[in-house]
């Protein structure tokens, strides 16, 4: 002991529950009111173990069944992170969170006193204003780190605010931690300058390694590691090619090293498309101007004839892997539609994205600009390949299909139309048998929807 006294920290826990939204994770948040600490900030369910006799996990399934009604089986509780927290005012403690997927029960307001609001929010977009010692938690999950510690400054706010994130993750023995390796960190900053702070950002269910870095004068990148040489070589390509013909719409490209698969792009601003939520009119001006970005792109090079059918090479593989998660008539409805295929009329070819869906798009609204990201699936490909993924946001509102093509310029054609039912068949095959062998239910469900939707119209 070196210390005038020793510690007597709190420990407190914090649900993480977790369902499967249209567009992706979704976390369930409380709002704290009344008169308690952090009142109007969002916050996980929580609370403080009652006693020497009770332990971790049996306090949390007693707290989420106070707080939000649901009953959590002791056995469907998993670790999550533990942060070492200290408060603006001094006082430390420590917070353990927990992966909760399975419930029964339908997450409601039980403690009106302390919370006025519980809702779901995708867990890449958090809502503010939000307790920034349970951000902290959650950016820490989601960074894959499994301790970390927050210690916040005098004078810090409550709520989170990227000036004062004090998030530091502790790396697990042979981890490369939240900063990327020595040699990544190098390049980085022989291309910006000095960074003084990494946030890992990555997409959960992507190989590929995102960080937003922050210079030590102000600035902000993004440094990206490729998850192979392939995707290096498409993203740089259109980087240094067609994107920069979309002007303030798309990142640029800083550096790249190709032996490290790696990338710093400038930063851009607005915020993912991927689980926001807004208007009918909003809905259909954001629509709108998605069309006119994918006629952007579409138009950044001269069309070059086609030099081949749709590809149908990987059918049999794919279908290989998803069949076990097919509905009956599946199979023959995949290979009808693929047989059609061979029969269509090729299309010219263009730039296209490769992975046009609302998760890479961002819209700032202050600023009235749409920004797109995540050019690693680029390729020359028809026009309409684009549309696939994109597809299933406008199902059932014709208003916002309607919003693309006025912005696109022009309708699809039938031979178009076609080729968008073939394209979507095909990925979601693709994304059945991904998600089978990757452990990803929330592919292969996409997937299944796609099909039935398809088969239904």
């Amino acid at each position: 002991m070196t210390g005038p006294r020793r510690h007597t920290e709190p420990l407190d826990v914090h649900l993480i529950a977790l369902r499967e939204g249209p567009a992706g994770p979704e976390v369930l948040l409380s709002r704290r009111a009344g008169d308690v600490y952090a009142a109007g900030c969002w916050h996980l369910v929580s609370g403080h173990l009652d006693g020497p006799w009770e332990d971790m996990v049996t306090a949390l399934v007693r707290e989420t069944l106070e707080e939000a009604g649901i009953v959590v089986d002791p056995a469907d509780v998993r670790a999550a992170v533990t942060v070492h927290h200290r408060s603006p005012a001094g006082a430390a403690r420590l917070g353990v969170f927990f992966e909760v997927r399975r419930w029964d029960g339908t997450p409601q307001v039980m403690e009106p006193q302390v919370c006025d609001s519980m809702d779901w929010f995708a867990l890449d977009k958090l809502p503010e204003p939000m307790v920034a010692y349970c951000r902290a938690g959650l950016d820490g999950y989601r960074a894959g780190a499994r301790m970390a510690v927050h210690f916040q400054e005098p004078g810090d706010p409550i709520a989170y605010t990227p000036a004062a994130d004090r998030l530091v993750l502790v790396p697990e023995p042979g981890s490369p931690g939240a900063v990327p390796e020595e040699e990544v960190r190098a390049f980085a900053e022989r291309a910006v300058g000095r960074i003084t702070a990494w946030t890992d950002v990555s997409w959960a269910r992507e190989e590929s390694r995102v960080w937003r870095a922050r210079g030590a004068e102000g600035g902000e990148w993004y440094v990206k590691i490729h998850q192979n040489d392939r995707f290096h070589q498409r993203e740089v390509a259109a980087l240094r090619g067609w994107v920069p013909g979309l002007g303030p719409a798309a990142p640029r490209l800083v550096a790249a090293d190709a032996q490290l698969r790696a990338v710093v792009l400038t930063a851009v601003g607005g915020r993912s498309l991927h689980g926001a939520t807004y208007s009918p009119e909003q809905q259909r001006r954001i629509f709108h101007r998605i069309g006119q970005l994918a006629a952007a792109i579409h138009t950044s090079a001269p069309p070059r004839p086609a030099a081949g059918a749709l590809p149908l090479g990987k059918l049999e593989r794919h279908l290989d892997g998803a069949r076990l998660h097919l509905a009956p008539g599946d199979e023959e409805f995949i290979r009808a539609t693929a047989e059609k295929a061979a029969h269509l009329p090729a299309s010219d070819v263009v730039p296209t994205h490769g992975d046009f869906q609302l998760r890479n798009l961002r819209w700032d609204e202050d600023a009235d600009v749409l920004y797109v990201i995540d050019f690693e699936r680029s390729e020359e490909g028809p026009a309409i390949r684009d549309f696939v993924r994109l597809s299933d946001a406008w199902h059932g509102r014709p208003d916002l299909l309607q919003a693309v093509m006025d912005g696109y310029g022009r309708p699809f054609t039938p031979e178009e139309e076609a080729q968008l039912t073939v394209l979507s068949v095909l990925d979601s095959v693709s994304g059945i048998s991904y998600g089978t062998a990757h452990g990803d239910p929330e592919l292969v469900e996409r997937g299944r929807r796609t099909l039935a939707r398809l088969r239904a119209a």
